[in-house]
């Protein structure tokens, strides 16, 4: 009888898990731009970094969207409530995310669309 060979990923190495952690905590400091440098240079070397860049641009993506509806909202007030929330969602949901990918999990931010496929 032939045996059937389960075929399972294999886990992130550690330097990969390493570069995903950054790529997530440079969405603080650079915006979209960081996570948009690593995924075109890393995506085709490790799934892995691509997965987790392409997840950190479109959060960042996402960010930037928000960021500028509450710049125009600043006009009726509102929008100087709704700079604070973004800043601290950014700041906390980017850390939870290095946190993951240090521990080689795929971490999926919770948004209703993904801009970059």
């Amino acid at each position: 009888m032939d045996e059937i060979e389960k075929i399972t990923p294999s886990a992130p190495s550690k330097d990969d898990c390493n570069i995903a952690a950054i790529t997530h905590i440079l969405g603080i400091f650079t915006g979209f731009v960081g996570a948009l440098i690593i995924w075109i240079i890393k995506k085709d070397e490790s799934q892995f970094i691509g997965d987790q860049a392409k997840e950190a641009l479109n959060f960042q993506i996402a960010v930037m969207i928000a960021s500028f509806a509450a710049g125009i909202l600043c006009m009726v007030l509102i929008g100087f409530l709704l700079i604070p929330v973004i800043v601290v969602a950014n700041l906390i949901f980017c850390i939870l995310a290095a946190i993951a990918a240090s521990k080689g999990e795929n971490y999926r931010y919770p948004l209703p669309f993904r801009l970059v496929q």
